[in-house]
């Protein structure tokens, strides 16, 4: 599966075979529903875009802060043994504990964000 990119929101990219389209969904977003769809991806990438447009408009008319797909903020559940060691391991690296799983999470994604 792969995902477009817009104004901070990303999307799915799917295939019906049943209906012969690309389709998809904004990730993340638990209490509002984006989807859109196409016949070919830039028809997708058009409608995806659009369907973001459409919902920032629309939160701005009603007065309301649009809600984004992710907050930022994670609670991560670890066994005792590896909270140590990643505490050790920041502490030896003098950096805070949120700061190395930071580093270690976008080192483990390439690097990339």
């Amino acid at each position: 599966m792969g995902y477009l990119k817009y104004k901070g929101y990303a999307g799915s990219v799917e295939y019906s075979e049943e209906d012969n389209c690309l389709f998809g969904k904004v990730q993340g977003m638990s209490k509002d529903s984006i989807t859109y769809e196409g016949s070919t991806v830039a028809e997708l990438t058009a409608d995806f875009e659009g369907a973001i447009d459409d919902y920032l408009a629309l939160c701005q008319d009603k007065g309301i802060e649009p809600r984004k797909p992710y907050s930022g903020v994670l609670n991560v559940r670890l066994t005792p043994e590896i909270h140590s060691g990643v505490a050790i391991a920041a502490q030896k690296a003098g950096i805070t504990i949120n700061s190395f799983i930071k580093n270690a999470v976008a080192q483990a994604l390439g690097g990339t964000l």
